[in-house]
């Protein structure tokens, strides 16, 4: 695992705002000089408070971690520019727009924004623009540190596994190999039935009823179905394309047609446009299948497997003649992780469903029938899957391999890419080290009871 070195020193830039500088003026001090860059306590204090908005807690002493962090991206940023690496100016620009509309989402629109950091949109963009290219920067130099170190051999893997106590080897979780069988609810129908209830009530709306009384009566978005359906200021990024571009096009208080998107079908009613934000409110309604769809799915997928466990079909076969879910259709049903393409799913990438519905069978048994997903929707916020449609499935176990410590036997590739993370981390290590003692380093003595994953640190404090 790549230690906390590698991953907080990429986050830090992106953290530390500007804004915070205003509040913590008249107070604002160096508190460290790497060089020729300085660290300001405006600084830390504004990553210690978005750290703590984003629940990113730490055991040690918060401060004395990000004044560490920093340390290390400066001296990382220095070896950048002497390397002459350049910008990446498209990824600062969309890591630039997506921090922009996610906080005029969060705080409500472009003049509380500007209320909150005390600074006109076009500074903060501005500030943030160099801070990500101070980030692209910084993210290369750390790349270029750990490319230098090579892909490892069998022999650097063996020799890791001959040294290393075995309590420290990885533990491998369980993992399962799973083939499907889908069928799809009519949902034609129910499409049409959901299209006529909306209809409806647009009519309704139109004739004078209220739209918010309608959504918090009909809506089937529980967050904005209490306000009536309204959604807030936001940036028109954050919602799928679709509805975004039917909401851009409407003029205030016109009610739109019917749009569908992967959450469902809307109708909306634009409150209020300022540039490519927007507040508006909708009435969300999805399709609703019937126990009949189940029940007829279910006895078709209940008679396939019999026939499969009788001999008279292969799993294969059935999968590539009836299934309705065209990514395992033509590979005989086999899943695999949309993300990776991976054959193998530990347990917290299965829906719930499907876990429920395999998680007491043995090698080459199969399901009974369950209703379940398909991976045609958002993310779940928790989990490592998608909930899309739904669907009615029987899935087969064709191998599970049990949890076990890691061996170099059964999982060369994963111990490889341990093994090749640990001299990674060793070499930033190296770099660190070298740099800290090579480099002018001034830190302000008020930190000087932290306690610094470096001791050498101690050395760089100011009389």
């Amino acid at each position: 695992m790549i230690k906390k070195t590698i991953v907080t020193l990429l986050a830090v830039l992106a953290t530390c705002s500007a804004g915070f500088a205003q509040k913590y003026k008249y107070i604002d001090k160096s508190v460290a000089v790497v060089g020729n860059e300085l660290i300001l306590i405006s600084d830390i204090e504004g990553s210690v408070k978005e750290r703590r908005a984003q629940g990113l807690m730490s055991d040690r002493n918060v401060r004395c971690e990000v004044l560490e962090t920093m340390l290390e991206s400066k001296l990382l940023l220095m070896q950048a520019r002497v390397d002459s690496l350049t910008v990446n100016q498209d990824n600062v620009e969309g890591m630039l727009s997506q921090r922009v509309d996610q906080l005029l989402t969060y705080m409500g629109g472009q003049e509380q924004l500007e209320q909150y950091f005390g600074k006109p949109l076009y500074r903060l963009r501005q500030d943030w623009r160099k801070q990500y290219e101070d980030l692209s920067l910084t993210q290369q130099e750390q790349m270029e540190i750990m490319k230098s170190v090579p892909d490892m051999t069998p022999y650097d893997v063996k020799e890791y596994m001959d040294t290393v106590d075995t309590k420290n080897l990885p533990i491998v979780p369980i993992k399962y190999q799973l083939s499907q069988i889908c069928l799809y609810p009519d949902r034609e129908a129910a499409n049409l039935a959901v299209r006529e209830k909306l209809l409806e009530l647009r009519e309704r709306i139109i004739n004078g009823e209220k739209f918010s009384t309608l959504a918090r009566m009909y809506s089937e978005d529980p967050g904005s179905a209490r306000r009536g359906g309204e959604l807030g200021m936001a940036s028109k990024s954050i919602y799928w394309p679709v509805f975004s571009d039917a909401a851009m096009a409407l003029k205030p208080g016109v009610i739109s047609q019917i749009v569908e998107t992967p959450d469902g079908f809307h109708i909306i009613e634009v409150l209020e446009k300022n540039g490519d934000m927007f507040n508006c409110r909708h009435i969300l309604m999805k399709p609703q299948y019937t126990t009949a769809d189940k029940e007829k799915a279910f006895k078709t997928l209940d008679s396939l497997r019999t026939e499969i466990l009788n001999g008279a079909v292969t799993f294969q076969m059935a999968a590539s003649f009836y299934s309705q879910d065209a990514p395992t259709k033509t590979n005989g049903g086999q899943m695999s992780d949309p993300n990776t393409g991976s054959a193998y799913f530990e347990i917290d990438q299965l829906k719930p469903e499907d876990y429920k519905a395999i998680k007491d069978l043995k090698e080459g048994e199969i399901s009974e029938p369950v209703q379940s997903t398909d991976n045609d929707g958002r993310p779940d916020q928790v989990k490592d899957f998608v909930v899309g449609k739904t669907n009615y499935k029987i899935i087969r176990v064709d191998k599970i391999i049990p949890a076990h410590t890691a061996s170099f036997e059964s999982d060369f590739s994963q111990l490889q890419g341990e093994v090749r993370r640990e001299k990674q981390q060793a070499a930033l290590d190296e770099f660190l080290e070298k740099k800290i003692k090579d480099t002018r380093i001034v830190i302000d003595p008020m930190f000087k009871d932290c306690e610094f994953r470096r001791s050498i640190w101690t050395s760089k404090f100011s009389e």
